[in-house]
């Protein structure tokens, strides 16, 4: 219950966000209501790469960072035995994995608005570093 209420506080940090403040989700001073949304699954994933929470951190906020997108503020937990998960709040929306290890798999999502972040960026950098030897992603774009 404790991190359900963590999750609930974040996603409406991010729904805010979304409504008018200053420099979120704008480019110059016309609102872009426009985004790009990549969902990714990863399979066969290499197994200590995975199995390291506090470098998969490392990479996901550096590849956030090299695609362009403004970190706010992030969040984690690692679940018992094992597993992890990481939410960034970005400026631009949102960046997130949840681990698998006992698939050797995880889920990505990279949401964000405008058209300066590339979200196909961020999949090569997280896929350079899991090493998955099979994995599917979309990007979807919305407006």
């Amino acid at each position: 219950m404790k991190y359900t209420k963590a999750w609930i506080f974040v996603l409406v940090l991010c729904f805010f966000s979304f409504r008018g403040g200053q420099g979120i989700c704008t480019e110059g001073t016309t609102y872009q209501f426009y985004g790009r949304h990549l969902m990714a699954q990863y399979y066969d994933c290499d197994p200590t790469a995975l199995g390291n929470p506090k470098r998969i951190g490392e990479v996901m906020t550096a590849a956030a960072v090299a695609s362009g997108a403004h970190i706010i503020k992030s969040m984690d937990y690692i679940f018992e035995p094992n597993g992890y998960s990481m939410i960034l709040l970005l400026s631009e929306s949102h960046a997130s994995i949840h681990t698998y290890p006992e698939h050797n798999a995880c889920f990505i999502d990279y949401f964000t608005c405008g058209h300066h972040s590339s979200p196909e960026k961020f999949d090569a950098l997280m896929r350079a570093y899991l090493l998955p030897k099979k994995w599917k992603s979309a990007v979807q774009e919305r407006e």
